[in-house]
């Protein structure tokens, strides 16, 4: 049975041989093979981001700028209250009291001066040339204001106003639901 493995094996080996620029055809396999793995790991690391992003780590990472913190914020919203029934078209505008605010590490030194006075001061500790965050505060969102077709109805209107808190911890005050067109 063995024998007849061998003779088989390299029967295949001699028809591959007889194939004209083999080396090329092999090569340009193996580049494809090594080309779908790489784009495939890209894509996958992407999409983990992605799905990740509900994380508040990683949404502090991706949307550092608050305006884009904002855009992501409104159209997480937008995708949740559209699906709720009656809800219709939906638009969210949210505005900021402040933005992000980052809190560094920093070393006071204290000299004494020849006359006897003290000067103190601050420096922010650098890492590998970065300066060391100790930690990120989001920013404090001012209003919500959300334009729904549906929000004529009252049982719409609170099912909108639960969501909202549920997702961003916010006041009833600062949120404003209006009916749309």
């Amino acid at each position: 049975m063995m024998d007849n493995f061998k003779t088989k094996f390299k029967m295949f080996l001699d028809k591959i041989k007889k194939i004209k620029h083999f080396e090329i055809y092999l090569a340009v396999g193996l580049a494809l093979v090594v080309g779908i793995i790489y784009f495939s790991l890209i894509s996958s690391n992407k999409n983990t981001g992605a799905s990740s992003s509900t994380n508040d780590d990683n949404i502090s990472q991706e949307y550092s700028n608050s305006m884009e913190y904002v855009a992501f914020l409104e159209n997480k919203l937008e995708n949740v209250i559209t699906k709720v029934k009656g809800a219709g078209d939906v638009e969210i505008a949210i505005t900021l009291e402040k933005g992000f605010e980052y809190i560094y590490a920093t070393e006071e030194e204290i000299k004494t001066t020849s006359n006897g006075s003290t000067i103190t001061s601050q420096t922010i500790v650098m890492v590998d040339g970065q300066p060391l965050l100790l930690e990120e505060i989001y920013p404090i969102i001012k209003g919500i204001v959300v334009i729904a077709s549906g929000a004529d109805d009252t049982f719409v209107k609170m099912n909108i106003l639960s969501i909202i808190q549920t997702v961003i911890e916010i006041d009833n005050s600062k949120i404003n639901i209006i009916s749309g067109k």
